[in-house]
């Protein structure tokens, strides 16, 4: 079996979330039908919301079921936008870190382009940690103007943690609400929507040992919001159509197993963390950690910039012995491409493209760890052979480096 450390593109599916899923698959039902079935089906979904809410902190009523974190972002931030905007033409600016992910960025942009939104982009420190500075800044100037704030809770590339309460007040002084994507927080960090006093908020299953194709946005009940797509008027009519029963059960069923004990899995995942950190540093000392340090970043991230190596040679290689990890870089239509939080934290160009993060969750053991670090040498040297050139062809260089290495042992 490999080592899975791509936690953070998803997670495996949780025993207790797999069987409320299969439980469910195995029943019929609309929960909008009137009959036996479809009430049978309505029970399950009204109970996974309100274990949903406890889990996060909400009210039941606040939980809105949708198919994932992107649609979640979706619909917080065009909703919010179209409902500020047509209660006030002049609300046309947004406030977005940086360093969102690109459900949030892409969405932003495309508010700007299509429908007249201002996109204010906030920046962060060498970190990726907002700068309240700037956000302070941009509230002032004309608070009146701003549709919405949108700050993600922890970053989905290097971990770090932002400052969403002391955003949430300093927006709810001038009056502007607050979104935050909390897709990676949800289950790694104890997450209390009610508490920090979030408008919306996003989060996903898959994230946290429930199915993909599942999440929520959790809407304040007195928040406005104008519905991005119609049909039934399920939701709060928030958000039309069919509800998957058996992936909300699921869901649910996750976010309870995560919940429960969430400050020792929290502290067992964060060692692990460490000593992968301190491994990878004591292996490889031209290695460099990014993002927050200590508690500042999600339990369960490690990631880092490996000098004169292309991060998918590096990949790749990793591949080959057994690791599974990632870039956290984007990339469109096969070129690899730095990272846009990398980049935004002041690294240049080249320094972002030999980024590799490691993310661990809830089925991670030592063993995992143990391979990367027996991995991780013979690798790193391999792709720093391939080295930078040719970012295209990189994925080839790194194999043909790795055959010659294979034919010579």
């Amino acid at each position: 079996m490999p080592a899975y450390l791509d936690h953070a593109a998803t997670t495996p599916l949780s025993p207790e979330a797999l069987a409320a899923l299969t439980r469910e698959l195995s029943r019929t039902g609309n929960p909008s039908s009137l009959h036996g079935s479809g009430r049978r089906a309505r029970r399950s979904v009204e109970d996974a919301r309100e274990a949903l809410a406890a889990a996060a902190g909400a009210h039941p009523s606040e939980v809105i079921f949708t198919s994932g974190g992107t649609e979640a972002d979706n619909l917080a931030g065009k909703g919010l936008y179209w409902a500020r905007h047509g209660e006030d033409p002049s609300r046309t600016r947004i406030l977005c870190s940086a360093v969102e992910h690109p459900a949030v960025l892409d969405t932003v942009e495309w508010l700007e382009k299509h429908e007249g939104a201002e996109a204010c982009w906030l920046p962060v420190d060498s970190d990726g940690v907002v700068r309240l500075d700037a956000l302070r800044s941009e509230l002032a100037r004309d608070p009146g103007s701003i549709a919405l704030v949108t700050v993600m809770w922890a970053n989905n590339e290097v971990g770090t943690i932002q400052p969403i309460a002391e955003i949430v007040e300093l927006a709810h002084a001038a009056g502007v609400p607050v979104h935050s994507d909390a897709v990676q927080a949800f289950g790694s960090l104890p997450v209390a929507f009610r508490d920090v006093g979030l408008d919306a908020m996003s989060i996903s299953g898959h994230k946290i040992g429930g199915p993909v194709g599942v999440g929520a946005l959790l809407l304040g009940r007195s928040v406005k919001l104008t519905p991005v797509q119609h049909g039934g008027g399920q939701e709060r009519d928030v958000r039309s159509g069919t509800l998957d029963t058996a992936s909300i059960a699921a869901f649910a069923a996750a976010a309870e197993t995560v919940t429960r004990n969430i400050s020792a899995e929290s502290a067992r995942i964060a060692g692990l963390r460490d000593r992968l950190i301190a491994g990878v540093q004591a292996a490889i000392p031209a290695a460099v950690l990014r993002g927050a340090p200590g508690i500042g970043r999600l339990p369960g991230n490690a990631h880092f910039t490996f000098p004169g190596c292309e991060g998918d040679s590096l990949l790749f290689l990793l591949d080959l012995a057994g690791v599974e990890s990632s870039t956290g870089s984007a990339c469109t239509a096969g070129v690899p491409r730095p990272s846009h939080v990398l980049l935004a934290m002041g690294l240049d160009e080249e320094t972002a493209r030999g980024a590799q993060r490691f993310t661990l969750g809830h089925a991670s053991t030592d063993a995992d760890v143990d391979v990367l670090l027996k991995a991780l040498p013979d690798a790193y040297n391999r792709a720093a052979q391939a080295g930078m050139a040719g970012h295209v062809s990189s994925i080839q260089t790194a194999a043909t480096v790795a055959r010659q290495g294979s034919a010579s042992s």
